[in-house]
């Protein structure tokens, strides 16, 4: 299953609970609910490449599948992360490096070829 090209996210679920939940203020949680987000996704040899862009910020994203890596947001947290192929998924894995608010949270992010979905829990 092929996950290259180019998509555009189309539906966010809980992103606004999930975002009060470590502490991002109402403004930032505002302005992140309007953002058009677009994401190329490039794979050479076993090298994954996200490039992602918005009308706030622009990211890349290097990793290779199943290894730990560090991840800084756009708003500047710090995580060690992890993607991984599950059930012809891709499942995004952040921990918290310096947990900055009340409780350590997992967030996951699922990708389903046909579909860009981001769904955190």
């Amino acid at each position: 299953m092929s996950f290259e090209g180019k998509w555009v996210l189309d539906k966010s679920e809980n992103f606004d609970e999930y975002m009060k939940e470590v502490g991002v203020g109402l403004i930032t949680r505002t302005a992140a609910a309007h953002l058009k987000v677009n994401l190329e996704i490039k794979k050479e040899g076993d090298k994954w490449i996200f490039l992602q862009t918005s009308t706030f910020k622009n990211s890349t994203l290097e990793f290779k599948l199943g290894e730990e890596f560090e991840e800084t947001t756009a708003d500047g947290r710090k995580f060690k992360a992890k993607i991984e192929m599950v059930d012809g998924k891709l499942v995004h894995t952040q921990t918290p490096i310096k947990v900055c608010f009340s409780y350590c949270r997992t967030k996951f992010r699922r990708w389903k070829r046909n579909t860009l979905r981001c769904l955190r829990s």
